[in-house]
């Protein structure tokens, strides 16, 4: 614990971890004790002969994966995604949550590489500050791909859904339909990159129809609906109530249902007075069983490449000081929620 500044829980983690490796032998009344060199084998390795990582090191056989949160299908479809990967080529995943704190970031990265993972798998958090643990990593050389957002300025390996072309497939969709006061929503800081490329997605998109861009549509200025008791206190509430617009664009799945359930709660009726389309499904992880409107954004595939990407560079087929940003191609599933504009 004094030696690397970590507190007795990882320690006693880091033992489990080996004695499951078969690298240590834990011996009650006696303590832990290195076990045989013939035993150094990660989980299902039938060779004698330890596998060797980067640089010569023994190959653990694991991979951390840090998330900020599992709340959604978003998150489960990545992950998914993610193992899939992982254990086509024999590797196994620990994954640990953020909650979408910078702090818990870091303690998680550094927890990891403690109990021995070869590469890390990075959903980073939303935060205008960077990451020192992250810029460390980066520059020791350490194996990491950050997933869906990434630090602008910052050289990584990094894959997400094209979110300007996501908001724009949206506005597209939208105005086919006839609307022309269209809103976006996001209950994330403006700062976060990709909350940023969105909007300017949906501003350029709105600049090819020829439309003024109103400020006052672009809605990020709120902290997230906890109780939907409390919606009708809600700025939000009260811009969808007066009809400030006639369709709304979310910026993510679970605040596209808040925005539907406020809309009911105001009387209106979804999609015969208010449309929504949000980026994700966030109803069903079954796709044909959605009733929204959504930005599909292959999460799935996005995870598998992902972790696909990690691998390569691990086997060191990926030069470590050449680095890609694989943008995926969205898509617009159009669902119950998006509708023509309403009659007045």
């Amino acid at each position: 614990m004094d030696q690397f500044h970590v507190s007795k829980i990882t320690v006693a983690n880091a033992l489990t971890g080996l004695a499951n490796e078969k690298l240590i032998a834990r011996v009650p009344g006696k303590g832990s004790f290195v076990a045989e060199e013939a035993n150094f084998l990660p989980a299902g390795q039938a060779s004698t002969t330890p596998l060797k990582g980067r640089d010569g090191k023994r190959a653990t056989g694991m991979i951390g994966v840090i998330m900020p949160t599992i709340h959604d299908y978003f998150a489960i479809r990545l992950i998914e995604g993610i193992q899939e990967a992982l254990n086509d080529e024999g590797y196994r995943s620990m994954i640990m949550l953020t909650d979408g704190k910078l702090e818990k970031e870091k303690d998680a990265i550094k927890e990891l590489k403690a109990l021995g993972a070869e590469g890390l798998l990075i959903f980073p958090v939303d935060e205008e500050n960077y990451n020192e643990e992250i810029l460390g990593m980066k520059l020791s050389g350490f194996p990491f791909v950050l997933i869906d957002r990434y630090l602008p300025g910052v050289e990584t390996h990094y894959i997400a859904a094209d979110g300007r072309r996501g908001t724009r497939l949206a506005v597209e969709h939208l105005w086919e339909l006839g609307h022309r006061n269209i809103a976006i929503c996001s209950d994330s800081p403006l700062q976060t990159v990709t909350v940023q490329e969105r909007i300017e997605g949906y501003i350029d998109a709105l600049k090819d129809k020829g439309a003024l861009i109103n400020p006052a549509h672009m809605i990020t200025d709120f902290k997230p609906l906890s109780v939907l008791k409390d919606a009708e206190a809600h700025p939000l509430y009260r811009y969808i109530r007066n009809r400030m617009v006639t369709a709304y664009i979310s910026l993510n799945g679970r605040l596209g249902v808040q925005i539907y359930q406020m809309a009911k709660q105001a009387g209106l009726n979804v999609p015969e007075d208010v449309s929504i389309v949000s980026f994700d499904d966030p109803t069903s992880i079954v796709e044909e069983f959605s009733i929204f409107t959504h930005v599909k954004q292959f999460e799935r595939d996005m995870g598998y490449q992902a972790a696909g990407k990690l691998l390569e560079v691990l086997r060191g087929h990926g030069e470590v000081k050449s680095y890609s940003k694989l943008l995926i191609e969205p898509e617009l599933v159009i669902r119950q929620t998006s509708g023509h504009v309403p009659q007045t």
